[in-house]
């Protein structure tokens, strides 16, 4: 029986990360849509070329009375539209345990297998869950004769899930990344939140009374309830080498808070978010896209360090081999949009020094 080990290079004895590429395409957004629902399955081919990520929703935001309609809806839909280069498809399969599950990997894997590019994994609880989907997508795949493995990503919405984070990032050479589930964690965490994503006003420091006066007044600083979750899901990514996403952001209409939680989450190393809705896209555009003078800057400064080697002054800023290191980071991502993105090539070019 074939394996997801023989669509990769080989695993080194003891080696810290798979000797393997995942694909690097890009996906700022994954944008969630309900294939039973006939009104957002009639924008799907609209959007293909907009989004980065198109992703037929089967989990949880499906009633149970139309999870079959939803499934037939996705392999339609799929059947029907040219994706074309620059949009893959994705999807979100019912969890593990439900009685869906299984029935959701059989059907779009043997008929729709060659269209799909990842299968997204809710409430992954340790590698041992992803070790399943990996044998069985392999069985399917062995089944339906398709040649282009289907990679898989996991979602962090458990406690379980967080303390296993390193081990589920490392467990298949199919893993595609992780996506934080902030409202599942946070009741599987008994976390005192009723939101979906974001802070919360009541998570804060305050300043120190001065000289003494604690009835005087003193600032509040807000804190991020995703802090330590977000960074510990971008170390176990990076260190096997996949690819971190924060989640949803739930308060459409709050723009301004959804764009500073994807800037934070984009700040902290994480590749794209989700998108709930069409307003959202824009916004995991803007934020997950360097700006032109990020690229500019790394350019200047890849231009100045030579070899990479000593360091450099630049604007009255030291530059040396880290700061090549994180420019470098950019200048690949600015790459690898603009293949895809004629906008942002332009904006990119304009914005060249070197």
């Amino acid at each position: 029986m074939r394996s997801a080990k023989d669509f990769f290079a080989p695993l080194a004895v003891g080696a810290p990360t798979p000797l393997r590429e995942v694909p690097a395409r890009p996906s700022r957004m994954i944008h969630f849509f309900d294939p039973s629902n006939p009104k957002m399955a009639a924008k799907v081919p609209d959007m293909v070329g907009t989004v980065d990520v198109l992703l037929g929703n089967l989990e949880d935001a499906v009633k149970a009375e139309n999870k079959e309609a939803a499934r037939q809806g996705l392999v339609d839909i799929a059947r029907a539209t040219d994706f074309g280069e620059h949009t893959q498809l994705w999807t979100r399969v019912n969890a593990l345990d439900s009685p869906w599950a299984l029935d959701d990997l059989t059907t779009l894997v043997t008929e729709i297998g060659d269209r799909l590019d990842v299968v997204m994994v809710p409430k992954v609880q340790g590698p041992e869950d992803i070790h399943y989907v990996d044998r069985l997508l392999a069985q399917l795949e062995a089944k339906a004769g398709v040649t282009r493995p289907i990679l898989v990503h996991a979602i962090l919405e458990t406690a379980r899930g967080m303390a296993n984070v390193e081990a589920i990032a490392g467990a298949s050479p199919r893993m595609q990344g992780i996506s934080l589930g902030p409202a599942d964690l946070a009741a599987d965490r008994r976390m005192k939140t009723t939101r979906v994503g974001g802070g919360h006003p009541g998570y804060l420091v305050r300043q120190d009374p001065v000289d003494g006066d604690v009835d005087g007044a003193r600032s509040v600083f807000q804190q991020d309830l995703w802090h330590y979750t977000i960074a510990r899901m971008v170390d176990a990514c990076a260190m096997h080498g996949i690819f971190p996403y924060y989640g949803p952001f739930g308060d459409i209409k709050d723009v301004v808070a959804c764009e500073d939680q994807f800037r934070n989450a984009f700040l902290l190393g994480c590749v794209g978010t989700w998108s709930l809705h069409p307003v959202q896209i824009a916004i995991a555009k803007k934020v997950f896209s360097p700006s032109a003078d990020d690229v500019a800057h790394a350019r200047r400064v890849r231009a100045a360090m030579g070899d990479g080697t000593g360091a450099v002054m630049l604007d009255g800023k030291m530059e040396d081999d880290a700061s090549l290191k994180q420019c470098l980071v950019i200048l690949e991502l600015a790459d690898r949009l603009s293949a895809n993105d004629p906008e942002l090539a332009e904006l990119y070019a304009e914005g060249s020094d070197a």
